[in-house]
This record gives C-alpha cells, structure tokens and sequence, in this order.
C-alpha cells in the first residue's frame, strides 16, 4: 500500500534541538535567541512575529554558516536508511516544519521527496521575511491534504511523526501518528510512541503493524 510519511523537524528528525538553535549556537547569538523562544512560549510572539525577529537577529547570515550548523547538528541516527527504504516501497516522504526552508530543505540529501518549511528570503538575509510565507501549526493539516491528494492518497494512507505541540493538530486529523521523543500533550493523541534516537526504530513500528496488524499499538522503548 502506498504511504505519504509526514515527519516534523525540530525535535523529531532534529534530536533534542531545533533548527533555529543550530543556527544561533553557530552564528553565536544562543542568548538572543532563548530570549525569542522565551517570548514564544509564553504567548509575546505568535510564529509570524518569531519569523520576524529572526530576520533582524540573523541580518547577514551567509549560505556557509547554514551548511555548517546543518552538518554539525544532532540528526537521528538512521534518517537516510528511513528515506530509502520508503521510497523502495514506492511510498513518499515529506519533512513539514515551521523552520526556515534555508535549513530544512538541505534535508533533500538525506533522501527526502519534498520539503514544506517557513520562506525566508534568499541568504546572506538582507530583508524580513513575508509574514504570508510563515507556517502555523494549522498550516500542516493544509499541507498534508494537498501533499497527498496530489498523489492520490487519502488521510488512512497518512503517517505522521511529530513530538511537541504544533503537531497536534495533524496528530488530530490522522490515525497513524508516531510521536518521537514526544511531550506529553502529543503522546496522549498518538497511537504509536517511541523514545531513543534511531529513525529506524520509529519508522518500523509502523512498518510492523502494517504487516501485522493485530500488533498495532506496541512500542518499543
């Protein structure tokens, strides 16, 4: 049966950090930067107005400083394996995240079908990014729908892997969800779970109870 897997970035395919983090631990801005996601949290900056202070904390940042915090940055062990092996099985991958597309779509040389992120303008940053081009949580479940409805999928062919709250609502919409690494709003609406940092791990839980569906349910941990 052909599948569309959905696998959020930050803290999913990114062990325990998030792009933007990455970059500010290279570029040297991590104290800046803890303070937007300070001002994120509790509510002071939607992801809009995050994108936006991004843009003048990161004034300048050159294509080599992403490359660099991009292979320097803690991936999942397995993420090219996971990759192949849908795509072997004739199914689809796609990484939806609310981080820069300057980042996330560098994930393409990991094996990745298609990549969905927030736009930015074109590095060395020279202007704010379009407030129109900053992804919402929400914006997954839009995302997912056109993603596989260009392939003829339906949402029972869906599987998504996300692990803190923007995934909620694409969690909501599909019954095959997997939450890695996963607070614990996530965990109580997935139906699979899985904790470690092996890709292949998670991948093959749902892989094995698509073979074996009375299996459905289990984890390893």
């Amino acid at each position: 049966m052909t599948r569309l897997h959905l696998f959020d970035m930050d803290g999913t395919l990114l062990r325990g950090t998030t792009a933007s983090l990455e970059i500010a631990r290279t570029a040297g801005c991590v104290p800046e930067l803890l303070e937007l996601e300070a001002a994120f949290a509790d509510g002071r900056l939607d992801t809009r107005g995050f994108a936006a202070a991004l843009g003048r904390l990161w004034r300048g940042l050159s294509p080599d400083l992403v490359a660099r915090a991009f292979t320097e940055a803690p991936w999942m062990r397995g993420l090219a394996e996971v990759m192949s092996d849908i795509r072997r099985r004739g199914e689809h991958s796609v990484v939806v995240t609310m981080s820069p597309d300057f980042f996330a779509e560098r994930l393409v040389a990991f094996g990745v079908d298609a990549v969905a992120a927030s736009r930015f303008p074109t590095l060395p940053l020279r202007t704010a990014p379009d407030p129109a081009g900053i992804l919402t949580p929400a914006d997954k479940v839009d995302i997912m729908d056109r993603i596989r409805t260009s392939w003829g999928l339906d949402r029972g062919s869906c599987v998504a892997y996300g692990d803190s709250g923007s995934d909620i609502p694409l969690f909501r919409a599909l019954q095959d969800t997997v939450a890695v690494n996963a607070a614990p709003a996530v965990r109580e609406i997935a139906r699979y779970h899985y904790d470690g940092d092996d890709l292949c791990e998670a991948y093959r839980i749902v892989a094995d109870a698509t073979r074996f569906p009375q299996q459905k349910e289990q984890r390893p941990s």
